[in-house]
C-alpha cells in the first residue's frame, strides 16, 4: 500500500509525539470528537533532513505564511524579509506551533493546519482572525539553536 504524504507525516509525528506525550491520545486513535480538538496536523510540503528536531527551550527560525480556511493571507515573515524566532514549548506561540514546529526537521516545509483551540479560540484575534478560526500556516524551519 503507498502512503501519501501526508500519511507518512502524521505517521512520524505519532512516532515521535509518543516519544515526547503532547498528542499521545490522538497517535492512538482516540476520536477527535471525544476530547473536541483537532490540535495540529502536519502535513509535510518538502522534506528536511529528518536527524535535527527541535528540543523544548531550543530557539527555532522559521519563515511562514498564516492565512485562514477562505484562504485570505493575515501574515507572512516572508512578505517582512526576516525570519521568525521563538523558543519551543515556552507558550511564546500559539500551542499548535510548539507542537507542530517540535515534529519538523530543520530544512522542512510544512502546512499545519490548526484547530481553533490550539490557535486564538472563541475570541480569535480582532480585527484580523475571527473567533473559532482554523489557522494554516505554512512554515519552513530553517534553523534550530
Amino acid at each position: 500500500m503507498v502512503q501519501s504524504n501526508r500519511e507518512r507525516t502524521n505517521h512520524v509525528a505519532c512516532d515521535r509525539t509518543q516519544r515526547a506525550g503532547p498528542a499521545r491520545n490522538w497517535c492512538a486513535g482516540e476520536d477527535d470528537s471525544k476530547r473536541g480538538t483537532m490540535g495540529v496536523e502536519v502535513e509535510t510540503l518538502t522534506p528536511g533532513d529528518g536527524k535535527t528536531f527541535p528540543k523544548k527551550g531550543q530557539t527555532v527560525s522559521v519563515h511562514y505564511v498564516g492565512t485562514l480556511t477562505n484562504g485570505n493571507k493575515f501574515d507572512s515573515s516572508r512578505d517582512r524579509g526576516s525570519p521568525f524566532k521563538f523558543k519551543i514549548g515556552q507558550g511564546e506561540v500559539i500551542r499548535a506551533w510548539d507542537e507542530g514546529v517540535a515534529q519538523m526537521s530543520v530544512g522542512q516545509m510544512a502546512r499545519l493546519t490548526c484547530s481553533s483551540d490550539y490557535a486564538y479560540g472563541k475570541k480569535g484575534f480582532p480585527p484580523v482572525i475571527p473567533g473559532d478560526s482554523t489557522l494554516i500556516f505554512e512554515v519552513e524551519l530553517l534553523g534550530v539553536k
